[in-house]
């Protein structure tokens, strides 16, 4: 058996969430509910679950704040958030896991093996993710990038461009490092699209920081100032063109 809490502050939404893990996993024992910062901190000083289920916004304060007050906390967290848009990118530059609302019984055994399986994101990555969701407008610095055995972070302003590698992507950082991800170029280039990335090509994503010229002739191809050449595709050559006028004015 696992023990598990729920903190969320919607009494309907809890009382769904509570009822489903009863009917769906009988394997964990829920031992305690919460609807605000406060009264989830009362319930785990006296004991700490296996498993947290842990809303974003509570009334009260933030899911933030709880992990503020128990910075050494062992339970595995399952975030649970609304269907915001800003909150769902906050969790893709974090990589980590979360249940939207309102969830499929599928995603929700998804979170709770990956809960059982996966290690607790490091405090990096959960003030990744407090720093995007609090400041939405704002260009994140960092990003979390899930490889096939960890996860890296890395400044925004490091990484040169993204290749796309079948499913995976390749990204190209300033230091050389080429680190290979298992999500498709698709899924970064959505990301990073408002944080000065652009997708140039079918198979490359570019930093526009890091282009020296655009070149027209061969095809077209961006320069870029590491020296790198990449191609520009024919759809996207007057895209591209206008981006760099704007940004030379």
């Amino acid at each position: 058996m696992h023990t598990a809490i729920i903190v969320e502050d919607m009494i309907d939404a809890l009382t769904l969430l509570k009822r489903d893990i009863e009917t769906q996993h009988p394997d964990i024992e829920i031992i305690a509910t919460a609807q605000s910062v406060v009264e989830a901190a009362k319930v785990l000083r006296k004991n700490q679950p296996d498993i947290l289920f842990l809303d974003i916004m509570l009334g009260d304060g933030t899911g933030f704040d709880i992990l503020e007050i128990f910075p050494d906390l062992k339970s595995k967290i399952i975030f649970v958030t609304a269907s915001d848009e800003f909150a769902i990118r906050a969790f893709k530059f974090a990589a980590i896991d979360y249940v939207l609302k309102p969830y499929s019984n599928d995603h929700l055994s998804l979170a709770i093996a990956r809960a059982k399986e996966q290690l607790q994101p490091n405090k990096e990555r959960l003030q990744i993710l407090k720093e995007t969701i609090e400041a939405p407008e704002k260009k994140p610095n960092k990003i979390s990038l899930h490889t096939l055995d960890q996860i890296i972070i890395v400044s925004l302003d490091d990484i040169i461009r993204c290749e796309s590698d079948s499913n995976n992507t390749i990204f190209h950082l300033q230091d050389k490092r080429k680190i290979f991800v298992t999500k498709t170029l698709k899924y970064f280039a959505d990301l990073l699209s408002s944080h000065d990335f652009v997708r140039v090509h079918q198979s490359h994503l570019v930093n526009l920081q890091c282009i020296s010229a655009y070149i027209k002739t061969d095809g077209g191809y961006l320069m870029l100032k590491n020296g790198e050449n990449v191609p520009v595709s024919v759809r996207k050559k007057t895209e591209i063109i206008e981006i760099l006028d704007k940004m030379h004015r």
